[in-house]
């Protein structure tokens, strides 16, 4: 249980950012394709604009009252707006969308550099990085195997099989941009067998180099409720019509690949057509102020305002 607690502290600085749902539902995918079925019609999947970004938790934006927060969403919306022509189209969106998912990135870099760059010498040797992420270990709790599946010293290799991979140049350290890589593997071209491979072995509990249904399914639900929730029967039907596509009856590393990290998706534009479509009451194709604060609980939610954050961050805009 000791081990089980420390490696709990070295996960908040390994992950990379896909939020974490609210409710029981585990999603793996980078940038979630959805139809324009699935995504807006009846059984419209909220969860979407809650997941959806590459940025931080939402439990900030309660330190605001509804009205400030209110406020804070319609003077974000002027920022939106760069023509000033008082409506917010669906090109200013995604152009907003795609600014706050890189300034998250940067952040998230700049910030855990700093911490890793010890020497500071702009530039961090995997010594570097292996001593102050696992340091405060023993090595006898490195090499410790848990009872529930939790192994240190296999987390190790696998930081260091992605730190080989986004060292680019093989010369052992990793520049800042390389860092971004290995931080942020899903951005990267040659990262993205990576994020491939470790979802791979995550899911596949039976060491077949595949993913079974019920792998797929326990991977996102636990199985505590009572009765499947409909959202786990969505979702094995998604298995069979769109995940499995060669009708093997599970997921080879290739399928693996199209559902994670989907091929000619555009995530910000996706987005952005579902905030319009959300909320565009009178169906121009472009927002005023007043719709986008009507529907204030889709926008805190979404990525355009990196799941609140920005509102709490008000000074930076």
């Amino acid at each position: 249980m000791q081990n089980l607690l420390l490696l709990l502290v070295v996960l908040t600085t390994l992950t990379f950012a896909i939020p974490k749902p609210t409710d029981g539902k585990k999603d793996r995918v980078v940038d979630k394709p959805l139809s324009e079925q699935e995504h807006f019609g009846d059984n419209h999947n909220s969860d979407y604009d809650h997941e959806a970004f590459l940025g931080e938790d939402a439990h900030t934006f309660d330190q605001l009252d509804p009205e400030e927060s209110k406020k804070r969403l319609g003077d974000m919306v002027d920022k939106i707006d760069k023509d000033g022509d008082g409506f917010v189209t669906q090109q200013e969106l995604k152009e907003w969308i795609q600014y706050t998912q890189k300034k998250y990135i940067l952040e998230d870099v700049e910030r855990q550099w700093s911490s890793h760059d010890l020497n500071r010498d702009d530039k961090i040797h995997w010594d570097e990085y292996k001593n102050t992420t696992y340091g405060f270990m023993s090595q006898e709790e490195l090499e410790d195997d848990e009872d529930d599946g939790y192994n240190i010293k296999d987390m190790v290799k696998r930081d260091l099989r992605r730190w080989e991979t986004a060292d680019s140049d093989d010369d052992k350290h990793l520049t800042k941009e390389e860092f971004q890589s290995f931080l942020h593997p899903e951005d990267v071209d040659h990262m993205k067998d990576i994020v491939v491979q470790e979802t791979l072995e995550d899911i596949d509990k039976d060491g077949d180099g595949s993913i079974s249904l019920e792998e797929y399914v326990g991977d996102m639900w636990t199985g505590d409720d009572k009765e499947e929730p409909d959202w786990v029967k969505s979702e094995r039907e998604q298995f069979g019509t769109f995940r499995d596509k060669n009708g093997d009856g599970k997921m080879d590393k290739d399928e693996v690949k199209d559902w994670i990290i989907p091929p000619d998706y555009d995530h910000a534009d996706a987005e952005s057509k579902h905030l319009i479509f959300e909320s565009d009451t009178d169906k121009d194709q472009k927002l005023t102020k007043q719709e986008i604060v009507d529907k204030y609980d889709l926008f805190v939610g979404s990525q355009a305002t990196d799941f609140g954050e920005a509102l709490v961050r008000h000074d930076e805009f």
